[in-house]
């Protein structure tokens, strides 16, 4: 787990103690990462194998069978080292990485129910550890209110915490400086509509 159960309820607390000050409901995401880039390894492997075979064509006097033997056994070899987590993640391109970061978030959105709420004033806390990538996605009742420029100290002060490796007390933060937002916008009342939890995928 990349955060413990007392993390855990740490940051439910933060979020209830948010929410008393606000109607607007907080929910928070933690995925480990947000792909498994499962084509990668084999789409560079090819890549690999396809250059494999030309310095021995032109260098060695080896047979055709034998070089094809040769780029088949590069071609698996390059696909089972790729397929390390560690490498697969490190040679993903950052683009893809925080397009399909970017997707997860937008996902979660709606999977945890933020965009379901009477008000629309739902708003995720989202990172994803493996692509180092946090956002901050307010539904429209929100939006509407809080240019996205607002939240930029509750990512920073998200992402600060994250880089340290202090991930609990990174949401926490982020979630104080929501409310902080939320409050002066959308003032308490109405009932819980949402779990007060963070959910760890």
């Amino acid at each position: 787990m990349p955060i413990s159960e007392a993390d855990q309820t740490r940051i439910a607390e933060a979020i209830a103690a948010a929410e008393r000050r606000t109607a607007g409901e907080i929910v928070c995401v933690l995925a480990r990462r947000s792909s498994d880039y499962a084509y990668v390894p084999p789409l560079l492997a090819a890549l690999v194998a396809l250059i494999a075979p030309w310095p021995l064509v032109f260098f060695t006097e080896l047979g055709v069978r034998l070089i094809l033997a040769i780029q088949i056994l590069v071609f698996i070899g390059a696909a089972l080292l790729f397929s390390l987590p560690p490498l697969r993640l490190a040679l993903t391109p950052r683009f893809v990485k925080r397009e399909r970061a970017h997707r997860a978030a937008i996902e979660q959105f709606f999977t945890r129910g933020v965009s379901a709420t009477r008000e629309r004033t739902g708003v995720l806390i989202f990172v994803s550890l493996g692509e180092r990538y946090a956002r901050i996605v307010a539904d429209e009742g929100i939006a509407a209110k809080i240019p996205e420029e607002d939240w930029r100290a509750a990512l920073d002060l998200l992402l600060a915490r994250v880089r340290e490796g202090r991930i609990a007390d990174g949401f926490v933060d982020a979630i104080g400086e929501c409310a902080r937002l939320l409050s002066k916008h959308v003032p308490p009342g109405g009932h819980e509509e949402l779990p007060d939890r963070i959910y760890v995928i």
